[in-house]
C-alpha cells in the first residue's frame, strides 16, 4: 500500500492505494503551516479505512511550500550568484531582471568571474581559482549562506562549475551550493535564475523535509518519503533537500497524472478546478506537455522543467459579483475559508460553489440557503465560467483536432457537462482527489537535455547514447530496471551553430522500486 498527498492552496487531499485500487480518499482544509493539515489528512485517512502503518510501502507528497515561499518572499536564505563567463556576459549581470523585493528578500549579491565554455566545449577563458577564493572571502564577510554557480554552456561541460564548487566547499564548508548544470536547460540567464531560486530555498527545503518526515513519524509510518516533481515523477528526500525548485508545479502535474490514471485517456486536455484557480494543461502519452519556452515564476524568467499549464482565477471559492458590466467570477477567492464564507455554509459571500449548488450540479452544505438566488444571475455566472474555460482550452490546443476534456478537482462541479467542440466533459471516479492519486502513482524519471555534434551517419548512435543515459539516470534515481521506458524524444537542429549541432532531449520513466520497503 502507498499513500498519496497533495497540498493545495485551499485543500489538502490524501488517498490510500493498494496497487491500482483506491481504498480511501479524504479532503481537508490546508492549514497555514501546511504540516498540521497533513497530520489531519493522515488521521482522517486512517479513520476512513484502518490500516497498519507498517504496511505502507511509500508516501508521496506534492507540496506548495516552496512556490509559496518564493511568491511571498519569505523564509529565503541570503544568497549569492557566481557566474563563470568573463570576459563574456558582463553586460547583463545576474538578477538583472528580478523584482527588487525578491533581490532584497535573498540579500542578493553577484560575482562575475572568468571561465565558461563554447557550445562545443572550447573554453571561453580559464577558471581562475584565486578569483574564486577571493569571492569566498567576500561571501564570508557578508554572511551569505547559499550560493548559485552558473557557467556559460555548463549543460555541455560542467567542469568549471564543479571545480568552483569544490573550492567554495573548501573555503566555506557550511554554505549550500547549487549548480546550474544540474537544474536548468540551455539559456544562461533563465538557467541562472532557476539556480538562484533553488539556492535561496535550500535552507527551507531541509526544514520542510524534516517537518514532513516528522508528520509521518507521528502517524507511525516508517516508509520512504518522496516528493512530486514538476514533470510528474518523484524525488527522494535527499534530492528534495538539494533541488526544492523541482517541486514548483507538482500540484497541477499531479492532477493531470491522476486524470490520466482515473480516465484511462492518455492524450487529452485536463481542467483541474480547485478552490482558488483552474489549471488547464495537455496530457501526451499520460504525461503533461512541458513548456518549451521560459516560464515566469514570481516574476522571474526560468527554464527548468515545468508543465505547460494555463491558470485561470476561477475556482470553487471564486467570488461572484453582478454589476453594470454584467456578472463576473473571480479572480479573487475565499480560498480555504469556503466552509465559513460561502452561502451554502451559512456565510455571506456569493461564490462559484453557491451558483453550482443553486443550479443543481452538486449537493454541498445546505442547498436551501441558495434556493432564493436569482435564476438569471446563476445562469450568467455559469455561462461566464464555461466561456472562460472554453477559451483557455482553445489557447492550449496545438491542432484543430478536438481534445477530450477530463475534469478533476473538487471545484469542477462549476463546469458544464459539455464544452465547445470538445464535446462531453468526463469526470472520472474520485475526480475530486485526482491530485493525491497522481502523487501516489507517480513514477521515477531520468532526463537528458544536451547539445550534441551529430556527424553524418551518426544520428542513430547519438540518439541511442542519449536514450541509454536517460534510462540509466532513471534507474539511478530508484526506478525498477525492467520497467523503464522512453516517453519523449525531441531533436532540434541548431543551424546557427557549427558542426551539425543538435539539441537532443530524452525522457525516460519507470516504476518506483519498492522491494526495499517490502523487506
Amino acid at each position: 500500500m502507498r499513500i498519496g498527498i497533495d497540498v493545495g492552496g485551499t485543500n489538502t487531499d490524501a488517498v490510500l492505494m493498494d496497487g491500482q485500487r483506491v481504498l480511501a480518499a479524504v479532503k481537508t482544509a490546508t492549514t497555514r503551516d501546511v504540516t498540521s493539515g497533513i497530520n489531519t489528512a493522515l488521521a482522517e485517512l486512517k479513520r476512513q479505512r484502518a490500516f497498519d502503518p507498517v504496511a505502507i510501502q511509500a508516501v508521496m507528497i506534492g507540496t506548495t511550500h516552496f512556490i509559496n515561499a518564493l511568491v511571498e518572499a519569505e523564509r529565503l536564505a541570503p544568497t549569492a550568484a557566481i557566474r563563470l563567463g568573463l570576459p563574456a556576459t558582463a553586460s547583463l549581470p545576474p538578477m538583472v531582471d528580478w523584482p527588487e523585493r525578491l533581490v532584497r528578500a535573498i540579500s542578493g549579491r553577484y560575482y562575475l568571474c572568468h571561465g565558461g565554455h563554447e557550445f562545443d566545449g572550447r573554453h571561453i577563458s580559464e577558471l581562475r581559482e584565486d578569483e574564486i577564493r577571493r569571492v569566498a572571502e567576500d561571501l564570508r564577510r557578508h554572511g551569505i549562506r547559499s550560493v548559485a554557480i552558473s557557467s556559460v554552456f555548463s549543460p555541455v561541460n560542467a567542469e568549471f562549475e564543479q571545480r568552483a564548487a569544490e573550492i567554495l566547499s573548501e573555503e566555506l564548508p557550511d554554505v549550500a551550493i547549487s549548480l546550474s548544470s544540474e537544474i536548468g536547460r540551455m539559456g544562461l540567464l533563465e538557467r541562472e535564475n532557476a539556480t538562484i531560486i533553488n539556492a535561496s530555498l535550500r535552507e527551507l527545503a531541509s526544514q520542510i523535509v524534516d517537518g514532513l518526515a516528522g508528520s509521518l513519524e507521528k502517524a507511525g509510518i516508517t516508509a520512504p518519503l518522496y516528493l512530486s516533481q514538476n514533470d510528474g515523477t518523484l524525488m527522494d528526500v535527499e534530492f528534495a533537500r538539494r533541488y526544492p525548485v523541482a517541486t514548483f508545479a507538482s500540484g497541477p502535474t499531479n492532477s493531470m497524472r491522476g486524470a490520466a490514471f482515473l480516465s484511462g485517456v492518455e492524450t487529452c486536455a485536463v481542467v483541474d478546478v480547485g478552490g482558488t484557480t483552474s489549471d488547464i494543461g495537455v496530457l501526451r502519452h499520460g504525461f503533461p506537455r512541458e513548456a518549451t519556452t521560459e516560464v515566469s515564476v514570481a516574476g522571474i524568467r526560468t527554464n527548468f522543467r515545468m508543465p505547460d499549464v494555463l491558470s485561470l482565477g476561477i475556482g470553487g471559492g471564486s467570488r461572484v459579483r453582478s454589476g453594470d458590466d454584467g456578472v463576473t467570477v473571480g479572480p479573487d477567492s475565499v480560498g480555504h475559508r469556503l466552509t465559513e464564507e460561502a452561502l451554502v455554509f451559512g456565510g455571506s459571500t456569493l461564490t462559484a460553489t453557491d451558483v453550482a449548488v443553486a443550479a443543481g450540479r452538486a449537493e454541498i452544505g445546505d442547498p436551501s440557503l441558495v434556493r432564493g438566488l436569482d435564476r438569471s444571475l446563476v445562469e450568467a455566472a455559469l455561462r461566464r465560467i464555461a466561456k472562460d474555460v472554453e477559451d483557455a482550452i482553445e489557447r492550449i490546443r496545438t491542432s484543430p483536432e478536438p481534445l477530450p476534456v477530463i475534469a478533476v478537482g473538487g471545484g469542477s462541479i462549476v463546469l458544464p457537462d459539455e464544452i465547445g467542440d470538445s464535446g462531453p466533459i468526463h469526470r472520472p471516479e474520485h475526480f475530486a482527489v485526482a491530485n493525491a492519486i497522481g502523487a501516489a502513482i507517480a513514477q521515477i524519471g531520468g532526463e537528458v537535455d544536451r547539445i550534441y555534434p551529430v556527424e553524418p551517419g551518426r544520428r542513430p548512435a547519438v540518439l541511442d547514447e542519449a536514450k541509454q543515459e536517460a534510462v540509466d539516470r532513471a534507474i539511478a534515481s530508484g526506478a525498477r530496471p525492467g520497467s523503464v521506458r522512453i516517453v519523449e524524444v525531441d531533436e532540434v537542429p541548431l543551424a546557427y551553430l557549427p558542426g551539425n549541432a543538435t539539441r537532443i532531449r530524452v525522457k525516460a520513466v519507470g516504476e518506483l522500486q519498492l522491494e526495499a520497503a517490502d523487506a
